[in-house]
């Protein structure tokens, strides 16, 4: 990238984030935030958790970040007979009695992981591999794959029935756990008004995977005064119980707060969400943006707190405060 200096790059990284709102907003109405959040995201190196109802266009807006991004997309639909040789690929003996490796479908720069809760922990556990080393093994052999890498999983929260719920420490190798809801009423209309009249809606692509890198090891560069750093680090350090600097909250309602990988998580997307609005540093209000997705599938509550209807989320905003 032929910048003259870091801020010209922000400024260009501000400047094509505003463009992708804008072309991602031809088909998707009224998820601003839910948008950038997923870019957040994506220019943090990070992968999404996607959870909501069915119909609420959780896989729409995957395909649509896809198409306005230059980069290979892949779609799989996990379901209960997945092996992880269907995603990752398998080795076929050839003409000259050799083994070749045929790359599966999670050798692509964008690959959406749909209904992610469907498929047996064997499948679940390649994916894992591929989102935390970036490569998949194969009869001892190791295949990188393609940077950028990222994983956008949908999950439907209603139907639990033949799933199986994804372990801790899968759900900790997502950066962020996005809660979508219904659409507001004028954003329906706008929904329905577009989709029921046959017109057809071309996007352009708007960033190239080299510059996507580019973006992410300058967010990595970003200064972040100390008060900061500090501000995210205890805020991970007050969801877990009963240490020295837990909340009282904590104490009283979590089971096991929330690891080091959150602390790190807060402070790269307060950083990324700087850039994004414009800014060339972080601060406080950046950390509590990022909070409440990053921490609120890495905080499990006990009994005590669904006994009284206390939400993760109202845990959260306590802690904040």
């Amino acid at each position: 990238m032929n910048f003259k200096s870091e801020v010209e790059a922000a400024n260009s990284l501000h400047a094509d984030y505003k463009k992708l709102l804008e072309e991602i907003g031809k088909k998707i109405y009224g998820q601003d935030e839910i948008i950038k959040k997923v870019l957040i995201s994506i220019f943090s190196n990070g992968h999404c958790l996607l959870v909501g109802v069915p119909g609420l266009a959780k896989t729409l807006l995957v395909n649509t970040i896809a198409q306005v991004l230059d980069l290979k997309y892949q779609r799989i639909q996990f379901t209960p007979d997945l092996m992880p040789s269907d995603i990752i690929g398998t080795e076929i003996l050839n003409n000259e009695r050799k083994f070749n490796f045929i790359k599966g479908p999670l050798f692509a720069n964008i690959i959406l992981a749909d209904e992610i809760n469907r498929t047996p922990p064997k499948t679940q556990s390649a994916l894992l591999e591929a989102m935390q080393e970036k490569m998949v093994t194969v009869n001892g052999k190791n295949y990188e794959i393609e940077k950028p890498f990222f994983v956008l999983a949908t999950q439907n929260p209603i139907e639990q029935e033949g799933t199986y719920p994804l372990p801790e420490a899968q759900l900790d190798r997502f950066m962020f756990s996005i809660y979508l809801d219904y659409p507001k009423l004028e954003d329906e209309i706008s929904i329905v008004e577009n989709t029921t009249c046959g017109k057809e809606i071309a996007l352009d692509k708007i960033i190239s995977g080299e510059k996507i890198s580019y973006y992410q090891k300058l967010i990595q560069k970003v200064p972040i005064n100390r008060n900061v750093l500090e501000y995210a680090v205890n805020l991970a350090a007050k969801s877990r119980p009963n240490t020295e600097f837990s909340h009282s909250m904590a104490n009283e309602y979590i089971n096991w707060g929330a690891g080091p990988r959150a602390s790190q998580y807060l402070v790269i997307g307060a950083k990324a969400h700087a850039l994004l609005s414009g800014k060339y540093s972080p601060d406080i209000e950046d950390v509590k943006e990022v909070a409440v997705s990053i921490l609120r599938h890495r905080i499990m509550k006990n009994y005590k707190a669904e006994a009284e209807g206390i939400s993760v989320e109202d845990i959260i905003k306590e802690l904040i405060k």
